[in-house]
């Protein structure tokens, strides 16, 4: 959709007969301002350049749509006014991608893109590789899918091999043509991936709107992207000021079913050309074809410092084989293509002022120093607060309160303090001093042999119980639904729970008195009580946060016995005895056991209905039986409980660590630190994701 000059002067003397016009009433009118809405969205949200004002936009739309009212059903198909559904969609269906929309390979480290262009140029048998290098782009991948010049489908990347169909919120985007002349290169249908994304002074005036009207303010560009693709009212959408880049042409047929990829779209930088012709918005500008990894090396030492001047916000570059032909030579893993990977810019790192350090009681007793700083934007994100751990880091980097200190988050997302700018002290900095009480109870503070925390050890500790509770109905605990960290915190301060045995017995009846619940939240929340009494042993083990008992551990407890009390029976032996438990998880799990406020109170919640017995399972197959596994790395299709779940149900178990007795690591993408030390044991197979599965469908 590139405008000729002479295009670009007809249509706006158009504009300006059409903005002198008071009404629109014959039919004739739609076409001509259906094209003339279609060139002033191209240039106000692709390029960036307006020839018309807010106010005389919005006169040329509504005009339009009063011919459109005036004539039912005759709207055209590329209307501006078709962009908004007036239809609000309850829930979004998942559909099933084209072709595979797989992960990219990643790293941070400049000297890993020499091994990558090694392994490429050897699998392709070729002596240099032309690189086409890109922005990564920091927002919401999708699928966009055109069939006769038409968009038909926009879904959500999911799991990579299907997603959610969001094309009602994704109409919504002016930067995605409704129409666009495909058929005119051969193309009957085609899927384009790209990037939704939200421009950085877009974000902040949407957020100053929100201010105004007292809404919450949006997190970061990259969150509401995401957001904004999955509200229920495409109207929203359109408020969220999306965008829409595209990076790929994923899957391109002619009217007999013939691939074009390998015959039209031979090389990446020329696709790109052709989509911005035909209207749709690339990152072209801020691209670079490179002849060879050098090259690439410098183009990316230059983005990187301006890519705060970039519109959209980025955490990388992409760098992939700009030909055709070495891709396919180059091919593909389960998780990703061997002919692309991103780098990733080092975590953004800023300067602010350690105010004060407060001191915060968590479930175990351990207390935890948390900075409060000065408030700094970092990555996209206004910084205030940031987990000191414990009093030896504090003494390794040398705080103190009122220091200059150098803070960075750690992938993009956990902030942490990098260092003290101690030749910036002035003599007014003082010392940070941990408390011998406790700041919740008042009770002594310990710090037992061989820990790093500080801890309180009065276990009636309302600071303790009251994140208690919060991980008890925590999502991968009890997961009461109604029963959230902060309704925890009201609850508790008005004394409606006081102890885990409390959640199944509330006052329901007060509870619906108080501001803000009503007949609806009050039935929802006894639901989510009730359904909360079948998830099980193994989770209400985790639930009641024995110390060093995670979800791991819990299971392997429960494949030992059959009922939840039965682990007061096992002493340190019988305990250590079991997979992966070491004598200082065993003494945790003894000393609980052995408390009996904390039998009595697992008693009570049997009595209320909480399962304590293990159930008998039905469908289950031997196809893992005997075999011990591990998971490390994120996994594309399915969630790592579900897939331990599965390992259990198909006769295995699952370690919480790599040792000589695991049989099989499954790595996921960005797997760590489990993958180097399972390749340092010889017994131990390390399969992918896709493998895994293969072994259960085989048994």
């Amino acid at each position: 959709m590139k405008y000729s000059q002479d295009q670009v002067h007809q249509l706006m003397r158009s504009t300006h007969t059409l903005l002198g016009h008071n009404e629109f009433n014959e039919k004739a009118w739609m076409a001509h301002l259906v094209g003339v809405l279609e060139f002033h969205e191209y240039r106000y949200y692709v390029l960036h350049e307006p020839l018309i004002s807010d106010s005389e936009y919005d006169k040329l739309y509504h005009g339009l749509k009063k011919l459109e009212s005036a004539f039912p059903g005759q709207a055209l198909p590329n209307s501006p006014t078709q962009r908004v559904s007036k239809d609000l969609t309850d829930s979004f269906d998942t559909v099933r991608h084209t072709v595979p929309m797989l992960s990219l390979d990643n790293s941070y480290d400049l000297g890993d893109l020499q091994e990558f262009d090694r392994k490429l140029r050897e699998l392709a048998q070729v002596q240099r590789v032309e690189y086409a290098v890109e922005p990564k782009l920091d927002g919401s991948s999708i699928a966009l899918v055109y069939e006769n010049d038409k968009l038909v489908r926009a879904a959500t990347r999911g799991d990579g091999e299907q997603g959610e169909d969001v094309t009602a919120n994704v109409m919504t985007i002016s930067s995605v043509p409704l129409v666009a002349a495909f058929s005119a290169l051969g193309i009957q249908k085609v899927e384009l991936r790209g990037e939704i994304v939200i421009a950085r002074k877009v974000f902040a005036a949407i957020n100053a709107e929100r201010e105004v009207n007292g809404e919450k303010s949006l997190a970061n560009p990259r969150n509401a992207s995401a957001g904004g693709l999955r509200v229920k009212d495409p109207r929203e959408a359109r408020r969220r000021g999306l965008d829409a880049l595209i990076y790929q042409i994923g899957y391109a047929v002619d009217k007999t079913g013939a691939d074009l990829l390998h015959t039209l779209f031979t090389q990446h930088s020329n696709n790109m050309l052709a989509l911005a012709k035909l209207g749709f918005k690339v990152p072209r500008d801020q691209s670079k074809v490179c002849m060879g990894i050098e090259e690439v090396h410098a183009f990316i030492a230059a983005w990187e410092t301006r890519r705060e001047v970039y519109e959209y916000e980025t955490d990388g570059m992409v760098i992939k084989a700009n030909d055709r032909q070495v891709q396919d030579q180059a091919g593909f893993t389960a998780h990703h293509p061997r002919w692309a990977i991103a780098y990733k810019f080092k975590a953004k790192q800023a300067t602010t002022t350690l105010l004060e350090v407060e001191f915060q009681v968590g479930r175990t007793g351990a207390i935890t120093p948390v900075a409060k700083v000065r408030p700094t934007e970092l990555a996209g994100v206004t910084i205030s607060s940031i987990s000191l751990h414990n009093e030896d880091i504090i003494r390794q980097k040398d705080l103190m309160l009122g220091d200059a200190v150098l803070i960075e988050r750690a992938g993009d997302v956990i902030p942490y303090v990098v260092k003290s700018m101690a030749e910036l002290r002035d003599g007014t900095q003082r010392p940070i001093v941990f408390p011998r009480q406790c700041p919740a109870c008042g009770s002594h503070t310990k710090r037992l042999e061989g820990e790093a925390a500080l801890r309180c050890d009065n276990p009636t500790c309302p600071a303790q119980m009251e994140e208690r509770i919060i991980h008890f109905v925590s999502k991968d605990g009890m997961d009461i639904e109604g029963l959230g960290r902060d309704i925890v915190k009201r609850f508790y301060a008005l004394g409606l729970i006081s102890g885990l045995g409390d959640i199944y017995s509330l006052d329901l009846r007060s509870i619906g008195q108080l501001e803000g619940w009503g007949a609806r939240s009050v039935e929802r929340l006894a639901q989510g009580i009730e359904e909360s009494k079948t998830r099980g042993p193994e989770r209400l083990l985790y639930a009641l946060g024995i110390r060093h008992v995670g979800a791991t551990t819990a299971r392997t407890l429960m494949q030992a016995v059959g009922h939840v009390l039965d682990l007061q029976n096992m002493d340190m032996d019988a305990l250590t005895a079991l997979p992966d438990i070491g004598p200082k998880v065993a003494k945790s799990i003894v000393e609980f056991f052995g408390n009996k406020a904390n039998t009595e109170l697992i008693a009570y919640l049997g009595s209320k209905g909480v399962v304590l017995e293990k159930q008998a399972q039905s469908g289950q197959s031997n196809a893992l039986q005997g075999k011990k596994f591990l998971f490390t790395g994120t996994l594309v299709k399915m969630g790592r409980t579900e897939a331990e779940r599965l390992v259990e149900a198909h006769g295995g178990a699952v370690l919480g660590g790599v040792s000589k007795n695991l049989d099989y690591l499954v790595a996921g993408e960005k797997a760590g630190s489990k993958l180097d030390k399972a390749r340092g044991i010889a017994s131990i197979r390390i399969i992918t994701e896709d493998e895994f599965l293969q072994m259960i469908a085989a048994g």
